[in-house]
């Protein structure tokens, strides 16, 4: 990524299962535009939360059985998107790696932290006053975020440190996960061109 500087860092990805049908294009040097159509309004503001404080654009269409019920979808559409980061930001040369954010909206704040480490690893701990937001259970935004994370191939640490309000602990949640993003992606200026581990690979 030694021409982290000229060149865009982008991917589309398509999942086709029994399930689902998924496909999410990334654009880690984006400027926060963000479309959405994926039957899940809920999730679809809080997808915007990446793409603007990420500073990522994101296009995310999904068609999935939510006549069972959003679990599939949810999960896939992290999957998705978890293969699109991957593929986007490539072999992880010259990126800072580490991203980290707090994020408070009123009463709630939550806490991000990332490692582009090539393991993927989740400790997520939110405790959620509510089981769900409107009709979207909350339970599957754990479900989104271990998707993600084994297949981005990244160790991702959310906490919830306070929140009264279920829409705003998974706002702050979100909103400090783009943060976080938007950090551990940036290019290393010191070090445009190392691969940003002592093993030399990621």
């Amino acid at each position: 990524m030694d021409n982290a500087q000229t060149t865009v860092r982008s991917a589309t990805v398509s999942r086709d299962t029994l399930e689902t049908q998924i496909t999410v294009s990334v654009c880690l040097d984006g400027t926060g535009k963000a479309e959405f159509d994926t039957g899940l309004p809920f999730l679809e503001h809080m997808l915007d939360q990446i793409a603007r404080h990420g500073m990522v654009d994101l296009n995310i269409k999904a068609n999935g059985d939510l006549h069972i019920d959003a679990h599939h979808t949810v999960e896939d559409i992290g999957i998705t998107l978890g293969q699109a980061l991957a593929e986007a930001v490539g072999d992880r040369r010259g990126i800072l790696r580490y991203g980290h954010a707090y994020v408070p909206l009123d009463e709630a704040l939550s806490r991000v932290v990332i490692d582009f480490s090539g393991r993927p690893s989740l400790h997520y701990n939110v405790p959620f006053t509510r089981a769900s937001v409107g009709d979207f259970d909350v339970d599957l935004f754990a479900e989104f975020f271990h998707g993600l994370v084994n297949h981005a191939q990244l160790t991702l640490h959310i906490d919830n440190l306070k929140g009264e309000n279920s829409h705003h602990q998974a706002e702050t949640m979100f909103k400090a996960f783009g943060r976080a993003l938007r950090m551990a992606v940036s290019a290393d200026e010191r070090a445009p061109s190392a691969m940003p581990s002592t093993k030399g690979v990621l």
